[in-house]
C-alpha cells in the first residue's frame, strides 16, 4: 500500500533580496519522500532542509533548479541516504541561499516537500 501523500509547498514571487526560510510542525509521525526545487532566474541558489536543531539533519545543502528547470531529491540525496521518517511534533527547518555562490539572485522560487504518512 502507498499510502496518503502529502504535499507541503513554499512560493516566492518577485527577485530574491535576501536568504529565506521557513519552519512546520510535523502534525503526525511522517517520512520525508522527495523535494523538488526551482526559480526561473539563472541562478545556483542552495537549500538546506534540517530541524531547528539541527540545520542540514534531512539533506545538505543543494543547488535549486535554474531557468525553470526543476531540480528533484530522493531518499538517495538526503543524510544517510534513505527516507526520512519525522515523529510528530518535529519542527523541519528549510533555509534558502537566495544567491549561492554566483551572487545572482533566484526569482519566483518555488519549494515541494511531499511526505508520506507514517
Amino acid at each position: 500500500m502507498q499510502g496518503m501523500n502529502y504535499p507541503v509547498a513554499f512560493h516566492f514571487g518577485g527577485t530574491l533580496a535576501a536568504d529565506q526560510s521557513g519552519r512546520f510542525a510535523a502534525p503526525f509521525d511522517m517520512t520525508l519522500t522527495h523535494i523538488q526545487a526551482v526559480n526561473t532566474a539563472a541562478s545556483n541558489a542552495t537549500l538546506l532542509v534540517g530541524t531547528t536543531a539541527d540545520a542540514d539533519a534531512y539533506m545538505l545543502a543543494k543547488t535549486i533548479g535554474a531557468s525553470e528547470v526543476p531540480a528533484q531529491w530522493g531518499p538517495a540525496n538526503f543524510v544517510g541516504g534513505k527516507a526520512i521518517h519525522i515523529a510528530k511534533g518535529t519542527v523541519i527547518e528549510w533555509l534558502l541561499d537566495y544567491d549561492g555562490s554566483s551572487g545572482t539572485a533566484a526569482a519566483n522560487v518555488t519549494i515541494l516537500f511531499n511526505f508520506t504518512e507514517g
